[in-house]
């Protein structure tokens, strides 16, 4: 829950850490040569073991200005991020100088920008070594230690410097971080508690206080944190609300009413405060008072309908599956976008919620109106046309696929439901060109079923525009990596029937297919017309009876089933059904002929 950082400073400390758990240490390098060199200078000077200068090579001020001009030099390639030239100028410093303890800093902070965090370790080692007091070295060199779970080991770098001022005492939260990566949460929190003691309540310190005594099941722990937030500023409704959602999230929800109700008389139009009051009105049964809670919401003039949209959702995702509820909150929503009919976000709620509750029909209307609304919204135009394939409403998928293109015309999914529309419309040439599109749209997608479903729409397409070379290479691929797909085994083997190509791989498809599919009397009848071609007129006899057993059998099938018995040397029966498949309706153009003729 956001409130403003800004908030009361006496009662609240904020403050913001260079953390090296956060990275940032890295960033300090050329700040850390300006700031310390000087005093690093005046270190060596007082120590006559340490002085650079060596007997007989020029005073030792010389000696020095060579020293930091080398040094600078490795600076002036970290500045220009160039970290690998830097490494090599600190190391022309480190074999001159080892003991330059910046140059060692700065040679570990170059090798972790070039990713080589074990390489930089032990110059940061080495840099700490020759000086403790510097806790940039420390914080360097406990940063490094994390990143390798070397967490005992960084502990104690944080530990030395929390001891060493109570300065320091703001690193008691990295401290506390890595107490926590090392599975040590009661050291955090007695870390936390030192911090708190030193600097004051900090809200984000409370949080994470909160989180470990949850993790630990310490429920009145957790809340007395919350206590101690309201306390700090009784006049911040938001920590009253915080501490009610934690109430009510560990079934303490007459407490919960309380707070909440404390916040209302600080803020009465805090809407999360009356969706927080609708759910616990909700579980306790009253749906009435629910009701009344989230209407006084959605009621305020006050309140722009998007930011209601939005709050009436966040209360279905409290609800679940809760059927009534559901209802509540549709009747609400429909309201709501009839008051702002214009406000795209109450009729997205209006259509999610009718989707939700499985009115497919009244939801694909809802999306549709929303995206007259506001056209731009990618996910409507996705859930408009899922809903359009869903019903079969091609017409539907196809206006709304070109309207979606319109606004998206790099959305291979779009181009799909295009392809899929103009394929079921017959319009073949622009089938291929949508789904050839949605194809090259789709190449780096690993949805391998929509990259089936694209070959054996194309497959299909290409047959309607008579390209039938690149049709079978379409169906070839889906049964590379699908050889079982019923769809392409059925149009597959029948086209190929109809073309009087290939036949053994035809009759090996549908030979499969019926397999699979024992009683399917549409794939009983394509294997039969497989076998029919290829003259085996007995065997396409045998399957054609199976699918004649279909109460609701085709007229096409009746017909095929007369041409077989035909062929087979009985007209009369022949004529008998193909008489029949002219009362079903469906029939091939020459059946009238066929009757007519009594034969072929």
């Amino acid at each position: 829950m956001h409130h403003d950082t800004q908030t009361n400073m006496n009662t609240k400390h904020r403050f913001f850490l260079a953390s090296p758990l956060l990275g940032l240490v890295g960033s300090l390098g050329m700040m850390l040569w300006l700031t310390t060199t000087p005093a690093l200078a005046q270190r060596k000077r007082d120590k006559p073991e340490a002085a650079i200068a060596k007997p007989g090579s020029g005073s030792t001020t010389t000696v020095r200005l060579e020293e930091e001009t080398m040094f600078a030099e490795g600076m002036r390639y970290m500045m220009t991020d160039e970290p690998a030239k830097a490494v090599a100028q600190f190391g022309k410093v480190l074999q001159k100088y080892p003991n330059n303890a910046a140059a060692q800093y700065s040679t570990a902070n170059a090798l972790i920008k070039t990713g080589k965090v074990s390489e930089a370790i032990p110059y940061a080692s080495k840099a700490y070594s020759l000086d403790k007091e510097n806790k940039f070295y420390a914080l360097l060199l406990a940063e490094l230690y994390v990143k390798q779970k070397r967490y005992s080991e960084a502990e104690e770098l944080y530990e030395s410097l929390l001891k060493k001022s109570t300065e320091n005492v703001e690193y008691g939260v990295e401290l506390a971080a890595i107490y926590l990566f090392d599975e040590k949460p009661d050291k955090a929190l007695e870390t936390y508690n030192k911090v708190e003691r030193e600097l004051g309540l900090n809200e984000e310190i409370t949080r994470q206080k909160q989180r470990i005594y949850l993790k630990q099941n310490k429920i009145d722990k957790a809340i007395e944190e919350a206590e101690r937030l309201v306390a700090s500023e009784p006049g911040e409704p938001d920590y009253l609300l915080e501490g009610a959602e934690l109430l009510i999230a560990n079934d303490r929800t007459d407490q919960a009413i309380t707070w909440i109700d404390k916040a209302l008389k600080l803020n009465p139009d805090l809407p999360q405060a009356h969706v927080l009051l609708a759910d616990i009105y909700r579980k306790k049964g009253d749906t009435a008072r629910a009701s009344k809670e989230l209407n006084q919401v959605l009621d305020n003039p006050n309140l722009e309908a998007g930011l209601k949209a939005r709050i009436l959702s966040s209360y279905v995702g409290l609800t679940g599956e809760n059927p009534t509820a559901q209802q509540d909150a549709l009747t609400m929503a429909q309201n709501l976008a009839k008051s702002s009919p214009n406000d795209v976000k109450a009729q997205i709620m209006v259509a999610d919620l009718l989707m939700q509750q499985g009115k497919k029909v009244e939801a694909r209307d809802a999306y549709a109106k929303a995206a007259q609304i506001d056209g731009s919204i990618y996910e409507v135009w996705g859930a408009l046309l899922q809903l359009d394939g869903e019903l079969n409403q091609v017409d539907s998928l196809l206006e709304h696929s070109q309207k979606a293109l319109e606004v998206f015309p790099t959305q291979g999914l779009f181009w799909y439901s295009n392809g899929s529309a103009n394929l079921y419309k017959r319009k073949y040439q622009e089938a291929v060109d949508a789904l050839e599109e949605s194809k090259k749209l789709l190449a780096v997608t690993n949805n391998n079923e929509i990259k089936k479903g694209i070959d054996a729409q194309l497959g299909d397409a290409y047959n309607g525009v008579g390209d039938y070379a690149k049709s079978d290479e379409a169906y070839e691929a889906v049964l590379k990596v699908d050889p079982l797909n019923d769809h392409v085994l059925n149009n597959y083997s029948y086209f190929l029937s109809l073309r009087k190509e290939n036949l053994p791989r035809a009759q090996q498809l549908a030979q499969k297919l019926v397999e699979r599919n024992p009683s399917n009397a549409t794939y009983l009848d394509t294997y039969a017309w497989v076998l029919y071609v290829s003259k085996d007129y007995t065997k396409a006899r045998q399957y054609l009876e199976k699918a004649m057993a279909d109460p609701a059998v085709s007229g096409t099938i009746i017909e095929h089933y007369g041409d077989v018995l035909f062929q087979l040397g009985q007209a009369d029966k022949a004529l008998v059904q193909w008489k029949l498949a002219k009362t079903k309706g469906g029939g091939s153009p020459d059946l009238d002929k066929k009757i007519a003729a009594g034969k072929l």
